[in-house]
Order: structure tokens, then sequence, then C-alpha cells
């Protein structure tokens, strides 16, 4: 829930990565303890082009870089190559001893649950997670929770 933010019906993948960093103490304690700030937009350079990291973070407890993309709509399986891409160098030029390899979080306004499974993003070193930046009306939100604690029993069923 990042309702915290502030932020208007129409906003830019900047304005929501900027809305984060002034509400950091927040962003944090939504995703958790444990969490340490390292970058924003952090630059990284694969055969002469540049490419950015949303927001780095590093997880005391895991022992491991977490990066986060920021996407505005629907999950894309593109984003998937994507976070590849940044795991594999964060994981060959920034790792250091004694860390686990790196993690990537996609946080994206909707998530396309089929997509998500057809990938196997469950089950490697990528997750993606929806936010809504407004609490939905309370039906929504009920629905939406109902959907979320069914889908956590069947996963603990397997």
């Amino acid at each position: 829930m990042l309702d915290f933010l502030g932020l208007s019906n129409t906003y830019s993948e900047r304005d929501l990565e900027s809305a984060i960093l002034a509400q950091l103490q927040q962003f944090i304690i939504e995703l958790g303890s444990d969490f340490a700030f390292l970058a924003r937009q952090k630059r990284i350079i694969i055969d002469n082009e540049d490419f950015k990291i949303d927001l780095l973070f590093y997880h005391r407890g895991l022992k491991r870089l977490v990066a986060i993309d920021l996407k505005l709509g629907k999950f894309r399986a593109a984003y998937k190559g994507q976070m590849e891409l940044y795991l594999k160098w964060l994981d060959k030029h920034e790792r250091k001893e004694g860390e686990e390899s790196p993690i990537g979080l996609i946080l994206c306004a909707e998530k396309s649950q089929e997509q998500i499974e057809l990938l196997e993003l469950d089950k490697g070193h990528i997750r993606v997670s929806e936010y809504l930046t407004q609490l939905p009306p309370k039906e929504v939100f009920a629905s939406r929770l109902h959907k979320a604690i069914a889908l956590a029993q069947v996963k603990k069923e397997e």
C-alpha cells in the first residue's frame, strides 16, 4: 500500500520514485525490516549502453542486494529480462564476499498472474508485486484480500 505517497491519479515513474524517496522511512516500513537504502537511479553500463536501476537496497538479514524496478502499468514479460540483466550485472560487479546473489522486485500497478506463473517468477530471484497508491473501495479491497489469502493457502498446500 503506497497510499501514504499522496500521488494524484496521473503520475510518472519518476514521480513515483521521487515520492518514495521523499517518504523513504515509510516505504522501508512497508517493505519490512532490515532494508538499507543504497542508491536511486543506480547507473550501470553494459556494452557501452547506460541502464539505470530505479532503487537499490541491501537487506541485512538476507545478506544480499535488492534491486527494485518501478513500473506504471501492467506487468509485461519483458520486465523479467530487464531485471535479469540488472541482477547479473550486480552479481558480477557489486556483490561483496559473503553476500548472497542479488534479488529483484518489480513493482507494477497491476500484476499479470498468468504471465508471472508461466515465467516461473515465484521460483527464482525475481518477484513481482502490485502496488496501490490509493486505497480502493472497501469491497474491492476485501475481494483482493480474500484472493491473496486463498492464493497463499494454495501455495502453502503445494
